[in-house]
């Protein structure tokens, strides 16, 4: 009686392992839902609908991108981080979203690390130093003598609070001693928009939101806050070739619930690797001037954990208080 129980039992259990295999390989079954938590329009919509459309047909199913704004991003990533880790719910999430915007939210409702799976940086989203040509600087070290000369050329504009545009001044600030003054726009596009209007001197700036002027001569490039520079201007330097060790990435990446099975994590990794990297896809995104970087998810990860701490120190002795 026993050994027939036993019998029966072992073969039920490896009926179970062979569904819950066939199950596995099976994915996806039903169409895939890609949160973007901007609105339309924004470079994270771009991106969405760029890679989507990809996906959708790599994976033979549909992948519809779900704009859910607000909060400057966090009601579309906690709509994510609270979705089943079944794999048919990911993200585009930025480095405000799964780093700064924690510091910056009086009370968060998820954890950037904790209740998410990395799966993979698309894009880095280069932040440039632009100067009105007004002022006679061609690069970092004139631009701080400068500076120094004319405190009242001091003022720099941002697309916001906290935004890494932000916090790029503000490490400029801690790397040289001089007190550039904060002027908060609500996005990139208002702050340019007084940078050409001579109303500001210079605002650190989203590369996407300035390349056309940079290349029509109405605007300067002083340097890049990342620590390579970025391969469609070579003739600007980074900060970091002045001020060793100054580094502000913005990036875009793709992030699905945590505790996502791994066998669904590597199929979707696999997928987005592949997309990114279509000649097609990164084409489209180099002529917008984002970087393709598509690494590991342990990569991203790490860098995401790495960024996490950095901007918390930063907005905490710059002395941003959270709303």
């Amino acid at each position: 009686m026993n050994g027939h129980f036993l019998k029966n039992a072992l073969t039920g259990l490896m009926l179970m392992l062979a569904c819950a295999a066939g199950a596995q390989t099976e994915f996806p079954a039903k169409p895939l839902r890609m949160v973007v938590p901007y609105p339309p329009g924004a470079s994270t919509d771009n991106l969405g609908r760029i890679v989507a459309q990809k996906l959708s047909a790599s994976m033979g199913q549909a992948v519809i991108v779900d704009n859910k704004g607000g909060a400057s991003g966090n009601i579309g990533s906690d709509f994510v981080a609270k979705s089943p880790p079944d794999g048919y719910t990911l993200m585009v999430g930025t480095d405000a979203t799964h780093t700064a915007n924690l510091f910056l939210t009086a009370a968060p409702t998820f954890h950037p690390v904790k209740d998410f799976t990395a799966l993979t940086q698309a894009v880095a989203n280069p932040i440039v130093l632009v100067v009105h040509p007004g002022i006679p600087a061609k690069n970092l070290p004139e631009l701080i003598a400068f500076c120094k000369q004319h405190p009242d050329q001091l003022s720099y504009g941002s697309s916001g609070t906290g935004s890494p545009h932000h916090l790029a001044g503000e490490l400029l600030k801690q790397f040289t001693g001089v007190p550039f003054v904060h002027v908060a726009y609500r996005g990139g596009g208002p702050a340019v928009t007084d940078l050409l209007g001579g109303q500001i001197p210079m605002v650190f700036s989203s590369l996407i939101t300035v390349l056309p002027h940079i290349k029509s001569g109405k605007l300067k490039a002083i340097g890049f806050t990342q620590s390579t520079r970025y391969p469609g201007l070579p003739q600007v330097p980074t900060f970091a070739e002045t001020l060793p060790g100054f580094e502000m990435n913005s990036w875009l990446g793709f992030f699905a619930p945590a505790k996502l099975p791994p066998p669904v994590t590597k199929r979707l990794h696999g997928e987005l690797i592949k997309a990114l990297r279509d000649p097609e896809v990164s084409g489209k995104l180099d002529g917008m001037g984002l970087m393709v970087v598509a690494n590991s998810s342990e990569e991203f990860a790490e860098q995401v954990r790495k960024e996490l701490e950095q901007r918390g120190k930063l907005i905490q002795q710059a002395g941003i208080k959270p709303e």
